[in-house]
């Protein structure tokens, strides 16, 4: 169990996502303010059609402040292109705000957000949906999955195709960038990834 009191007494209810970025560093909704660089915002048009929710800042974003500028987000700019869909005309943002790791050495390993991270972060996403109003929400990982969907949810059961949120949005899920990165079979996969991407896109309102 833990004592986490969530994020929804530090998310803003007014103003726009001006407002959420400049107050989610003021978040103590959970314990992963202790231990990573920053916060790491969602960053994209606001008003985008498509939003992408990914489920952590890795080792990259947590140094530098942006979302998907590591690896993973290299290879998402690359599949996003041969998909079609242009970065600039969607909103990128993750389940959970910090990167939650652990040290190797030197190194700062991922470590995935547990199921009381995720829960209590759900506020700002929440809040970030409210504000895009995207026609279709792309879901990247299982992570992603859990905060929109539930534990049940399987990822690989459902990829590529259209379910819906219980908010009645559309959404298609797919794998997270980095599993795709880490893949033994890279071609095959960033294929299949690319796939998933354009059927997102054809799902688009």
């Amino acid at each position: 169990m833990n004592d986490f009191t969530g994020a929804a007494q530090w998310v803003p209810h007014d103003g726009g996502m001006r407002k959420v970025t400049a107050t989610l560093p003021d978040c103590r909704g959970c314990d992963l303010y202790e231990y990573a660089d920053q916060v790491v915002p969602g960053e994209g048009r606001v008003r985008a059609r498509m939003m992408l929710i990914g489920e952590q800042p890795g080792d990259v974003e947590d140094k530098e402040g942006h979302v998907f500028v590591g690896p993973a987000g290299r290879l998402l700019d690359k599949a996003l292109v041969e998909a079609g869909i242009e970065r600039s005309e969607v909103f990128l943002t993750n389940a959970v705000k910090h990167f939650r790791f652990e040290r190797q050495g030197k190194r700062r390993i991922h470590k995935t957000p547990s199921a009381g991270q995720i829960v209590a972060c759900r506020p700002w996403l929440d809040r970030e949906l409210e504000i895009v109003k995207p026609g279709l929400v792309v879901i990247l990982g299982a992570v992603a999955a859990r905060a929109l969907l539930g534990p049940g949810f399987k990822v690989t059961e459902h990829r590529g195709r259209s379910v819906e949120l219980p908010d009645g949005r559309a959404a298609l899920a797919t794998v997270h960038p980095s599993a795709v990165v880490r893949s033994q079979e890279y071609r095959r996969d960033f294929a299949r990834f690319v796939d998933d991407l354009r059927a997102a896109r054809e799902l688009l309102p």
